[in-house]
């Protein structure tokens, strides 16, 4: 690297579950530029989100805080434009900022520090999507159902190919401006893309690369509905479970399509490795590759994310520093709010002073070595559309914890129960790691009271969206027909649906 602080490209996709990569054992997927990236930098085998939903996920990522201390309850909440983000504390250490594709900010402020913003979202940025828990775990904003798996299969375009196309060329524009324009101070460019976010839907191209007789199964069934713990139970019917009966066949080409979306996303990655090295960049820009939380993809029964099972609350996480000595793979626990440190340290600032507290750690001592005084330990939290009581989970070395309040806890080693089947919470001989692990999720999080600050937030802003009508929407124009492009004060579902091509007509409800 150059005397100058290195650039940093972060690449980041959306729902990418990292159980469905090869670089995290999965045995068929493929994902061949991504694994380029791998093999110059450190992979996180254990990094995990924050919160498994989009909005409070890169929210918390950006401020390096965890969701609940900024008060980022679901996927409809408006992010203080007076929260520090790594935008602004890279701007203080003479960055130039530029996001390019979806961070989901929700509110007026659409850029959170950063100095420029290239392409619009595909997601509403009012108050559409806001839950009620008075409702209950019915109440689905975002028209969430089970069509997704039902209808998975072909397209030969869809919304989120309309915007991935949009995000990439925008992307590898900017490369070559900066590269050409911008050579006096350093950057950062986050690029954002949509893939594989359900409905699981691709190419004939992404398709075929996979065999439909070798697609694997779940590799845990689904699990009976009075069997299945509080917060499963509540997603089931905040998804539509008892909407449509979901077959083998349906898992099955859901599950494909999901495989060929990544190989998909891979060739976006390798595009943009392939930029960087023609225009003799890479070797003082620092890399990062992320997802803002996993995908279940039918695993325990169960679709898209929400839940603290690994499928949905772990992420792949690749770090590569041009010219550090870095560790191939990394086995400690690390989470989304470490980037924020970790970022500040690749920029020269390790000893920068934050104005606010922050929750994560630099990660570059972890590339670097294996340091005893590392705290393996994570926390994720969910308060959002589809449970109706806090949760919040803590993971410290090989123990996770689920806590739904109001209802039993569900405790794992995963040491030895990977799959997470053998619930150790209440038997006598694991009392005093449970009981450890309880109060440190407490420590810091008292259920009463963020249920009670949720429901007033959901009261106030469905009073507002319903009299406003969303108006303004807050969508950031970059084109000047953006305010009407993708989805903006609609139903998710409904409105990927008509953007599929050929046009597949939604199987009917059951009731």
């Amino acid at each position: 690297m150059t005397s100058k602080a290195p650039n940093i490209l972060v690449i980041q996709a959306d729902q990418m579950a990292a159980k469905a990569l090869s670089l995290y054992g999965h045995a068929l997927v493929r994902t061949p530029h991504i694994e380029r990236l791998a093999e110059r930098g450190t992979l996180f085998e254990r990094a995990y989100c924050n919160f498994p939903l989009c909005v409070p996920s890169r929210a918390s990522m950006m401020a390096g805080r965890l969701a609940n201390a900024i008060s980022m309850w679901d996927n409809a909440i408006e992010m203080p434009a007076s929260t520090p983000t790594l935008a602004h504390y890279l701007r203080s250490a003479g960055y130039h900022t530029i996001l390019c594709g979806k961070m989901h900010f929700i509110g007026p402020d659409q850029l959170h520090g950063f100095d420029e913003r290239i392409v619009t979202d595909i997601y509403p940025s009012n108050f559409a999507w806001t839950p009620d828990w008075i409702v209950g775990e019915r109440y689905r904003p975002t028209g969430i159902n089970m069509r997704a798996v039902v209808d998975s299969g072909l397209c030969t375009r869809s919304l989120q190919i309309d915007y991935d196309e949009e995000v990439e060329h925008c992307g590898v524009q900017k490369l070559h401006d900066l590269a050409r324009f911008h050579r006096e101070r350093p950057w950062m460019l986050w690029i954002s893309f949509t893939h594989p976010h359900s409905p699981y839907v691709t190419t004939r191209k992404y398709w075929d690369i996979y065999d439909h007789n070798e697609i694997d199964e779940p590799e845990v069934s689904e699990i009976p509905l009075d069997e299945k713990d509080a917060m499963s139970r509540w997603l089931h019917y905040a998804h539509g479970g008892d909407l449509h009966e979901v077959t083998d066949a349906h898992v099955r080409s859901a599950r494909h399509a999901y495989y060929g979306m990544c190989r998909y996303i891979d060739d976006k990655v390798g595009r943009l490795l392939d930029t960087l090295e023609a225009l003799e960049m890479e070797g003082d820009t620092v890399v990062v590759f992320t997802s803002d939380h996993g995908e279940m993809l039918g695993e325990r029964g169960m679709w898209f994310k929400q839940s603290f099972y690994e499928w949905s609350v772990t992420v792949p996480l690749i770090v590569r520093i041009p010219g550090l000595d870095s560790r191939s793979r990394c086995d400690r626990l690390v989470s989304l709010i470490d980037l924020l440190p970790t970022l500040m340290e690749v920029a020269g600032k390790e000893d920068f002073e934050p104005v606010s507290a922050l929750d994560g750690h630099s990660l570059v001592p972890l590339m670097a070595k294996n340091p005893s005084d590392w705290n393996d330990e994570v926390i994720s939290e969910y308060t959002g559309e589809g449970v109706i009581a806090p949760c919040r989970m803590v993971r410290i070395d090989d123990h996770k914890l689920i806590y739904t309040h109001g209802h039993r806890e569900l405790m794992y080693d995963l040491s030895v129960d990977p799959l997470e089947i053998d619930d150790l919470a209440g038997r006598p001989e694991h009392f005093e790691i449970e009981s450890r692990l309880r109060a440190r999720l407490l420590a810091d999080w008292d259920p009463e009271e963020i249920q009670a600050k949720c429901i007033r937030s959901q009261q106030e802003r469905l009073f507002i969206q319903k009299t406003t009508q969303g108006k303004p929407d807050w969508a950031f124009r970059f084109r000047p027909d953006d305010g009407e492009r993708f989805i903006r004060n609609d139903s998710a579902v409904g409105t990927k649906a008509k953007a599929r091509y050929p046009f597949v007509e939604p199987t009917p409800f059951l009731k």
